[in-house]
């Protein structure tokens, strides 16, 4: 399987300098034709958990009730994500995003117009499963279309970086985005706005076939397939990502709780955006880097920084101190996305690397998920500000795992030899 991937696809620039950068990385042949289309389709990422908070809780007047719909959301893609990326590696992306962009259009069009109607609570998840299933997982395979175009080229650590900066710039744009639309047209506004551009960027996407990685269905790649989740070094990624979900759920719903309470409800997405500012600053930071630690000692050492930024929030009482704290967290959760992805080409087989990232994405997913309803609880019953517990407790019950089984990140050869026909590295976003 992986000589037959290695001689399928177009070859990447010439030359590779010993310190590559993100020009030479942006010269790359091809590169251009899914960068763009794919920046497009996973703007409305950022903005459907936060388009449905603000929507369902102008029409519930309740946080718990915004926070668990948007929570089911979550829960659902992280349920649904892996699969779609199977599939997409056995089938072709194309087949996966096609009918994917059209449900969740569909599907989000509908949770609209129930929140608008006041239907009840169960009718809003209801509408919440498929709207969270169908999400289309454009960065993982943007991610692998990477890995397809650079194999095995010293760019692949610097295009992780890249990712990750781009990943945070929808994370910069979309909060605002949605919340000025939410705020300053009508509550709906957000998540029409989602769903119309998920329909337009997903097709657009889907339509660069050029750079679409082979399938690996079929005869003998079918028999090398296994799910990445068979990974240990994968489910400890996992548990580590759950963490950092928990990060950006519970900063989405306290930051809007706390900006509501001194009657400045735009400065949410302000807020939100110095946070994804933070991470996206510190992404571009190090794909500038020529790192010489171990990955498993970078992530180490950046979660335990990010365990401590994010266990300062809950102490923040007004708005410079909350966006300096924010920023800082933000400047921390990078590096550990950036290496969290880097281990996966270590660890995951090529014909198994879209799944594994879509297992951390859904990951994300789930801990932000998680984190948006027990934030949306204790904002409701507790005092104002005590969502920002849970970004601190999230992180640190993930630091305390990943110390314990950071033996599991350690690189097998037989993966990286299934792997080398598809060198394949890429950040995040979680959001």
């Amino acid at each position: 399987m992986g000589s037959t991937v290695t001689s399928s696809e177009p070859a990447p620039t010439a030359t590779v300098s010993s310190r590559p950068g993100y020009g030479q990385l942006l010269r790359t042949r091809g590169a251009w034709t899914f960068l763009l289309p794919g920046f497009a389709a996973r703007q409305p990422f950022a903005m459907l958990t936060i388009s449905i908070v603000l929507l369902v809780q102008h029409t519930t007047g309740s946080y718990g009730a915004a926070g668990a719909t948007a929570a089911v959301t979550g829960v659902s893609m992280a349920l649904f994500a892996p699969y779609s990326g199977r599939l997409a590696d056995r089938y072709g992306q194309r087949a996966v995003l096609v009918p994917g962009v059209l449900a969740h259009t569909l599907a989000g069009l509908t949770l609209t117009a129930l929140a608008l109607a006041h239907a009840p609570l169960w009718a809003l998840f209801a509408a919440a499963v498929p709207t969270g299933a169908s999400v289309p997982q454009v960065g993982p395979m943007v991610r692998a279309r990477w890995g397809v175009t650079l194999k095995d080229s010293p760019l692949m650590t610097t295009a992780a970086a890249f990712e990750s900066v781009t990943d945070e710039l929808t994370f910069v744009v979309g909060p605002l985005l949605a919340t000025a639309l939410c705020t300053t047209v009508t509550p709906a506004a957000g998540l029409v706005t989602e769903a119309a551009l998920t329909l337009v960027g997903g097709l657009l996407f889907a339509a660069q076939k050029r750079t679409q990685p082979p399938v690996t269905g079929g005869g003998h790649a079918r028999l090398e397939h296994t799910s990445a989740l068979r990974v240990p070094g994968v489910r400890v990624l996992i548990a580590t990502f759950l963490g950092i979900g928990s990060v950006f759920g519970g900063m989405q719903v306290s930051l809007a709780a706390f900006t509501e309470s001194i009657g400045e409800p735009g400065l949410n997405g302000v807020l939100y955006g110095t946070f994804a500012a933070g991470n996206m600053i510190s992404g571009v930071v190090c794909g500038a880097i020529a790192w010489k630690a171990a990955p498993q000692h970078r992530l180490l050492v950046g979660y335990t920084a990010l365990a401590l930024a994010a266990s300062a929030l809950w102490t923040a009482h007004s708005v410079p101190l909350l966006a300096a704290l924010g920023l800082l967290v933000g400047m921390c959760i990078a590096p550990s996305l950036i290496t969290g992805y880097t281990l996966v080409e270590s660890l995951v087989p090529a014909g198994a690397r879209t799944e594994a990232f879509t297992w951390l994405t859904g990951a994300i997913a789930l801990g932000q998920a998680a984190a948006v309803t027990v934030a949306g609880q204790l904002e409701d019953r507790l005092w104002g500000g005590a969502g920002f517990l849970v970004p601190m407790t999230g992180t640190v019950l993930a630091l305390l795992a990943l110390v314990a089984l950071r033996s599991r990140l350690a690189a097998r050869s037989q993966g990286r030899t299934v792997a080398r026909g598809v060198g394949h590295r890429a950040h995040v976003t979680v959001d």
